[in-house]
C-alpha cells in the first residue's frame, strides 16, 4: 500500500527536527562549557502515589542515551530510544533527499502511526514498571 506523502508537513517537522538539535547543541554546550546543570524537579505524581506516572524515567533515559548507554536507556523510557531511531532516520533520510535536490526519494515518509506506537509504548512501560513496583517490589527507577 503506497502512502501519500505531504512535502508541506513533511518539512515542517524537518524544520522543527533542525531547531531542536539547535537546542539540544545549546543545552549540551551550556552544561559541557559553562558548567551549568539542567534538571527538573521530582515528579509529583510519584512524590504523592509512590508509582510511576507514564513519563517517569524519561528525563535519566534522555540523558544516558546522550551518554551512549542505550540499554540502560531504554530500560529508562524505551518511548526516549524510540523517539530518536525515528527522529534521526527521518532527519538523515530527508536530509539526503533535499542535499540530492530530491533525486533520492528516501526520505521517511511521516505517519500518525509513529504517534501511536509511542502512546502504546509509553502506556506499556508504565504499566510495566508500577506492576513490578507493587507485586514484586522491584524498583526499577
Amino acid at each position: 500500500m503506497k502512502q501519500n506523502r505531504n512535502p508541506q508537513q513533511e518539512k515542517g517537522i524537518y524544520i522543527c527536527g533542525l531547531i531542536l538539535l539547535g537546542l539540544l547543541a545549546f543545552w549540551l554546550g551550556a552544561e559541557h562549557f559553562l558548567g551549568l546543570k539542567f534538571s527538573l524537579p521530582p515528579c509529583v505524581f510519584h512524590s504523592l502515589t509512590g508509582l510511576y506516572c507514564p513519563g517517569c524515567g524519561g528525563t535519566r533515559a534522555f540523558r544516558l542515551l546522550l551518554s551512549g548507554h542505550i540499554l540502560q536507556s531504554f530500560l529508562y523510557h524505551p518511548a526516549v530510544v524510540l523517539t530518536a531511531v525515528l527522529y534521526v532516520w527521518f532527519m538523515v533520510s530527508h536530509t539526503a533527499e533535499i542535499l540530492s535536490k530530491g533525486r533520492l526519494k528516501i526520505g521517511l515518509p511521516y505517519t500518525d502511526k509513529f504517534l501511536y506506537l509511542e502512546v502504546v509504548v509509553i502506556i506499556l512501560q508504565c504499566i510495566i514498571k508500577n506492576f513490578a513496583k507493587i507485586f514484586w517490589g522491584t524498583g526499577i527507577l
